[in-house]
């Protein structure tokens, strides 16, 4: 399925969104229903894949016929509406025992997957959700890192360009999403070399593969921020790397949330391209 031939001639659309199967809060067919009144022209699901550990933000195995069964309902149910929906999902990399490119997703009929980082090893080698709220960062980092903000950013990107390098995914899911927590932890990391190596390496990956990368507008309204950063658009756009603008909707009236400012700043710097040729 080319996903970028199917956004090519609208922007009404979003390939990330999530549901109460895993940590969303409204049903598949509220979203549809959502999607179809604002006009959508394409919309996927993709509930956090089933995990080998304990997290009550992912979806079970045991679930994951009942969810394709009503992707399928809401397909039905809007049969010429003007949407097409999509069943994905927005599966884990745990290490090459769990992630994107095991064998378990390949038998799944899903539409298209995103290989998303969530969970880094704690330096025991404890499974540690470190995205959420800063409040669970914050005493995770005391609990789980002994504070040490360098091991969890290299280790979140390290496990990144891991998931990249085994591949099995389609959408690169937010490859900057631990900015945010650092940033709230530790002041200014972004800014450091440190950071900045590690960021320039994985999106040196994502630009020699050219691979479809999400926007992630998920943050930006409540702290201004998009995953990836803004700052990072340029080096994006520069370098030719495909893009979608997604929304990650959790709540229905979220499903086209800062989309557009999003695609404002796209658009202008590919017009200073333009310009500059």
């Amino acid at each position: 399925m080319n996903l970028i031939e199917l956004v090519a001639d609208s922007r009404l659309y979003t390939l990330h969104s999530h549901t109460p199967y895993c940590d969303g809060h409204a049903s598949v067919a509220e979203m549809a229903d959502a999607a179809v009144a604002a006009g959508f022209t394409l919309y996927g699901f993709t509930p956090h894949s089933p995990v080998p550990i304990d997290s009550p933000c992912n979806m079970s195995k045991a679930d994951v016929d009942a969810y394709l069964a009503d992707v399928a309902d809401v397909v039905r149910k809007h049969e010429g509406s003007g949407c097409t929906f999509l069943s994905g999902m927005e599966i884990d990399y745990l290490g090459r025992e769990w992630g994107p490119s095991h064998p378990y997703f390949a038998s799944l009929p899903l539409d298209y997957t995103i290989g998303s980082v969530h969970f880094i090893p704690s330096q025991e080698g404890d499974m540690v959700d470190i995205d959420g709220s800063f409040e669970n960062f914050r005493r995770k980092m005391d609990v789980n890192f002994h504070g040490d903000i360098e091991y969890v950013v290299r280790t979140f990107f390290s496990r990144s360009a891991d998931m990249i390098e085994a591949g099995g995914f389609d959408i690169l899911g937010h490859f900057d999403k631990i900015a945010q927590n650092a940033g709230c932890y530790s002041p200014g990391i972004e800014d450091t070399p440190l950071y900045r190596r590690l960021v320039d390496g994985l999106i040196d990956m994502i630009a020699d593969r050219r691979l479809l990368t999400e926007i992630n507008t998920k943050a930006y309204a409540r702290f201004g921020r998009f995953f990836p950063a803004e700052r990072h658009f340029r080096r994006i756009v520069d370098a030719g790397v495909p893009v979608l603008v997604n929304s990650d909707a959790h709540y229905p009236d979220l499903i086209n949330a800062s989309r557009n400012e999003a695609f404002e700043l796209l658009d202008r710097l590919k017009s200073d391209n333009l310009c500059r040729v």
